[in-house]
């Protein structure tokens, strides 16, 4: 009985080593097919990478055309306020000329009149028709 309690230990012992050895002839099978994984997986990583780079950058200069855009704008509407400014500012000036020449012309008239009709009669006369 011994023996056949050995002989069947040895069977199992032999039966143990040879699923052992399958095992191993499988394993690099296995780990050459985690490898194609792996490798897939990491093209697939460089892939997206790429892709959202490519996106950060499309995203970034679509910003800076929108930016230089608004800056060419505002100094567009800038250029068109200071030379609306300006317009109207020559217009004011001229207008406050026109008057003060206007009214400067009426007081030489005044005196003119005056000197003629006779009623001056002394130069203190003549400047106060000026003062008006």
């Amino acid at each position: 009985m011994k023996k056949q309690i050995l002989s069947l230990a040895v069977v199992a012992l032999l039966a143990f080593a040879v699923q052992s050895c399958e095992k191993k002839e499988n394993k690099p099978a296995e780990d050459e097919l985690t490898l194609g994984n792996k490798v897939d997986s990491l093209t697939t990583d460089i892939e997206e990478v790429k892709d959202s780079a490519v996106s950060k950058a499309e995203s970034a200069a679509t910003k800076a055309k929108d930016a230089t855009e608004n800056a060419a704008n505002d100094v567009k509407d800038a250029t068109k306020k200071a030379a609306n400014d300006v317009e109207n500012a020559a217009k004011k000036t001229a207008t406050d000329v026109k008057d003060a020449t206007k009214k400067g012309a009426e007081k030489v008239e005044n005196a003119a009149k005056a000197a003629k009709d006779g009623t001056v009669k002394t130069a203190k006369d003549v400047n106060e028709a000026l003062k008006k």
